[in-house]
């Protein structure tokens, strides 16, 4: 048996990497959408260009537009002279938001008054419009408190002093590197199981395959390891990047991380495998294998909180191995995620890799009755 499994395994691992195209695909690649997903996916809000109409004389507006001018969130800053150029700067998106200030503005905010501010936002891009809106408000209540009647008023309200747990500076990449992490492996692993027997179909090897003495279980278990082994590879290289080059901190267990990244990939294996046993073509396995990464992405809480999702959708992200890998990368990277958490969130991807694979079993062996 383990003579077997030991050239089945090898035959795979030669048909991925003896091909010189193929290694570079599965090197270069990954290691790319690491390094530009790493800077370009963010939902930070940076270099956006804002229009300002102002309508007040007084001391108080001015000082408004040097500090939206000195914020490093805005490009650059447009003085609007009537509201026509706001209608037309929005309606062509040269500027995300317009900001009139009213004319009695520095008049009321001296004192004390609810001072005339309004934001004209770019509902196009409703994310962008609403982080822009709050930089803004944020510009303008810290100028709000350092007025003499904000000065005054400051006794009497509470202070409120935040502090970020886990990620205290508020660093992007330390959200973006582990979940690009839990992503590409699966991306890799997904496509490269997928092709694999329905690269054996297209060459005409399966139905040899098949007829070998290899068992299905043997058969499967050959299929499954070579791309775990690439799997763990990648994972590797994303975890020496993400703590070397973008320095994440990695406060839990290596040991911990890797243990559930075989079950992680056990999972997305299977998926692969079943996609590719459905399939009669490498084609056909490179759509399917898209068809369920782009929901898996979605749907795993990488961009949103599954929270945030409708109450008929947060079910269907059960199956999905995705889900539960970014919980154990996330807590091992920056929180030390305990014993206990790791294994909960493990037991669902081995269920999963027993399913798929015992559905990829049963289509063997439909496919040699």
């Amino acid at each position: 048996m383990w003579t077997r499994l030991y050239a089945l395994i090898v035959k795979e691992l030669l048909a991925v990497l003896r091909d010189p195209k193929g290694r570079a695909i599965l090197i270069g690649p990954p290691i790319v959408q690491l390094l530009v997903f790493s800077y370009a996916a963010t939902l930070e809000v940076r270099n956006v260009d804002v229009l300002i109409l102002n309508r007040d004389s007084g001391h108080w507006g001015q000082e408004l537009i040097e500090r939206i001018d000195g914020s490093p969130t805005f490009r650059k800053i447009e003085i609007a002279s009537s509201q026509a150029e706001v209608r037309v700067a929005i309606d062509n998106q040269t500027a995300i938001a317009a900001v009139e200030i009213g004319p009695d503005f520095s008049r009321n905010i001296e004192a004390g008054a609810p001072a005339d501010l309004q934001m004209v936002l770019d509902g196009r891009r409703s994310n962008a419009s609403q982080i822009v809106a709050g930089y803004l408000s944020q510009i303008g209540a810290a100028l709000a408190a350092e007025t003499p009647a904000g000065k005054r008023a400051g006794a009497d309200i509470v202070s409120t002093v935040p502090r970020n747990w886990f990620n205290p500076n508020l660093t992007y990449q330390w959200f973006m590197v582990p979940n690009l992490i839990a992503s590409i492996a699966l991306l890799i692993g997904l496509i490269v199981t997928a092709l694999s027997i329905a690269r054996e179909r297209e060459l005409g090897t399966f139905d040899q395959l098949m007829v070998s003495p290899l068992r299905i279980h043997e058969i499967l278990i050959g299929k499954l390891i070579p791309p775990m082994m690439i799997g763990l590879f990648h994972i590797t290289v994303y975890i020496l990047a993400a703590v070397f080059l973008f320095e994440v901190p990695l406060r839990g267990s290596l040991f911990l991380l890797y243990g559930s990244a075989i079950f992680y990939l056990g999972s997305v294996a299977g998926l692969g495998l079943f996609i590719s046993a459905l399939s009669m073509t490498q084609q056909q396995a490179i759509l399917g294998a898209f068809l369920f990464m782009v929901p898996a992405m979605l749907l795993s809480g990488f961009a949103t909180p599954i929270e945030n999702m409708p109450g008929w959708l947060q079910p269907v992200t059960l199956i999905n191995p995705l889900r539960y890998f970014l919980v154990i990368v996330k807590g091992v990277f920056l929180k030390d995620i305990p014993l206990s958490e790791v294994v909960n969130q493990t037991i669902p991807l081995a269920l999963i890799a027993t399913v798929t694979l015992s559905a990829a079993a049963w289509l063997f062996r439909r496919r040699l009755e």
